[in-house]
């Protein structure tokens, strides 16, 4: 016991200094992207777990230990935004996936509310906010995992894994530790259990951090996607002239399931150099991407065809490789900021026009 309560302060508040570093360095590089600001809410959060378990739940302490503990039940959901942002390159998050979010959020702000007002503290709430934080934590593990093979950031797909047993991991043990620990283990090991999560956890996303560079980090806001406009700045080396020609001349990007193993099979390269060449001389960031970017520019040119213009986008969009409307329509909102019905009305208004 003694000694736990020396290594208890030790462990957090060397963790809370290494999270405040990397809120610090997102903070000074990287304030403008997206991603970043989710992941600097996510570090406070996770600042904010470490520092309720150092007071006192009652007293005059009573009230800060409820609101960073309230503030620590968003990590699991600013993760599964975080993964869902960072992993996917995604620009923006929809309303549907924010409003989930802040549903979940007032559910502690209720539970403090409660308590502050009648003193009563809600198991049924307690109960759906673990339910809730599972659920996120595999959902943001899921979205690590799952893409891994389409990231063309090779420090970041390796970091993908450290992700899922750190952060994703850290929530989902560090939860269990709490619904039960009071119950079926001791308050020691409980408090052990919880210590070692803490450290692995920031010894991981801390060395995996420290690989990337800080262009690798973050994408650039309002980057495009369009192959011409992330051209390498030299002359494309022949392996980036063949990947142009077997996706733009042969459209290898309209077969169904194409994977990056699928292409460097056909071009007869290592799937490493294709990777670098996508993503070093064609500026991508991920498979995915490539692929829509090549897929976008047969949709553009069929939307503006007075030839085309009774073929249902549904059949454009599949035609060009899209496996279904949603993802199709999320690509073309972000390239274009229209949806395709705005944008074959203005193209086919500009076409009489000419």
């Amino acid at each position: 016991m003694a000694a736990l309560d020396i290594i208890d302060p030790m462990i957090r508040g060397g963790a809370i200094a290494l999270f405040a570093l990397w809120i610090a360095i997102l903070v000074r590089d990287h304030r403008a992207v997206l991603s970043a600001r989710v992941a600097i809410a996510m570090n406070v959060a996770i600042v904010a777990y470490l520092l309720a378990r150092l007071f006192r739940p009652h007293g005059a302490a009573l009230f800060p230990y409820v609101l960073s503990d309230a503030l620590s039940v968003m990590v699991p959901a600013l993760f599964w935004l975080f993964a869902r942002l960072w992993f996917d390159d995604r620009r923006r998050i929809g309303w549907r996936s924010w409003l989930l979010v802040l549903a979940f959020g007032a559910l502690p702000l209720i539970q403090v509310a409660l308590i502050a007002v009648t003193g009563r503290f809600s198991w049924e709430i307690w109960g759906v906010v673990r339910i809730g934080m599972f659920a996120f934590a595999v959902a943001g593990m899921w979205i690590a995992w799952r893409g891994r093979a389409n990231d063309l950031i090779e420090a970041r797909r390796g970091f993908r894994l450290g992700v899922v047993g750190a952060i994703g991991g850290f929530i989902l043990l560090v939860t269990f530790v709490e619904m039960f620990h009071n119950r079926d283990m001791s308050r020691d090991l409980g408090r052990s259990v919880t210590l070692v999560a803490i450290f692995v956890a920031t010894f991981i996303v801390s060395v995996g951090l420290y690989r990337f560079r800080a262009a690798e980090l973050f994408a650039a806001p309002g980057a495009s996607t369009e192959p011409d406009a992330v051209a390498s700045p030299t002359a494309p080396s022949p392996l980036a002239q063949r990947l142009r020609a077997v996706m733009a001349d042969e459209r290898a990007y309209r077969a169904e399931g194409f994977s990056i193993a699928m292409l460097a099979a056909r071009l007869g390269e290592p799937e490493y150099r294709v990777r670098r060449a996508i993503n070093g001389e064609m500026g991508y960031r991920n498979f995915t991407a490539f692929l829509n970017g090549f897929r976008l520019d047969e949709v553009r040119a069929a939307l503006a065809d007075p030839a085309q213009r009774e073929v249902p986008i549904l059949t454009i969009a599949l035609d060009a490789g899209f496996g279904s409307l949603g993802p199709f329509n999320r690509a073309f909102r972000d390239a274009e900021a229209m949806t395709p019905s705005e944008y074959r009305s203005v193209r086919l208004a500009d076409s009489r026009i000419g």
